[in-house]
């Protein structure tokens, strides 16, 4: 294989932000009546806006409909990015190393606003050449839909893109899109052994991810 461009995950990747939304998704479920579950939080990883807004609305028992809940969730983590980003040690450098050798995309969980932010705040948006939200494909990971989007607009076969994640969700979105993965993983929320096993490399920080690795 042939790596001709190279897609990220943003969320737990490039930010430290998996706490903060299970921080904010949980006081908001408790808030409005609902039961947080002990695997919700590695539920949600990687599910797209309306698949999340759906789950807190209806299994965990928030009583708003999913699109108050969308939009109640997302105005906390925005206030929340307002004050401050989460980057991940060595994100800016990996970023920028990556993209002297290939052309980047963004393939996120987040929605198109936190996106938006999160990389207009950081300057990281001068190294991507496009970012798609899985608001704005079909479905959401571990779909591969927005794996494929990200391909189709670099004008790349997904079989000739690496691809950095760190969820369950993630890697196997990465994956089933037949790209090559390289993961990242947090160990507070480390992926399931049979995600993990389907990378190339894994990585247990970003100052490890050279266009050698990525290439290799």
């Amino acid at each position: 294989m042939s790596i001709t461009a190279v897609v990220f995950d943003m969320d737990g990747v490039l930010i430290d932000s998996e706490p903060v939304w299970e921080k904010i998704r949980r006081a908001y479920v408790v808030e409005k009546g609902g039961h947080w579950l002990p695997d919700t939080q590695q539920r949600l990883m990687g599910m797209s806006t309306q698949e999340w807004s759906e789950y807190l609305s209806g299994t965990l028992g928030v009583r708003e409909p999913p699109e108050t809940v969308a939009r109640d969730v997302v105005a906390r983590m925005s206030e929340h990015y307002d004050n401050a980003v989460p980057l991940l040690p060595g994100a800016v450098e990996a970023v920028q190393r990556i993209s002297e050798r290939w052309p980047l995309g963004l393939a996120s969980s987040s929605p198109r606003a936190l996106i938006d932010a999160v990389l207009g705040q950081t300057g990281l948006i001068e190294f991507f050449t496009v970012t798609f939200s899985t608001e704005e494909v079909d479905r959401g990971k571990p779909a591969p839909d927005v794996y494929q989007a990200v391909a189709a607009f670099l004008r790349r076969q997904p079989t000739d893109c690496a691809a950095v994640e760190d969820s369950s969700n993630g890697l196997r979105s990465a994956h089933a899109a037949g790209m090559r993965v390289i993961a990242a993983p947090r160990p507070e929320y480390p992926p399931a052994p049979d995600a993990l096993a389907l990378a190339a490399h894994v990585v247990s920080d970003l100052d490890e991810l050279t266009p050698a690795l990525v290439g290799g």
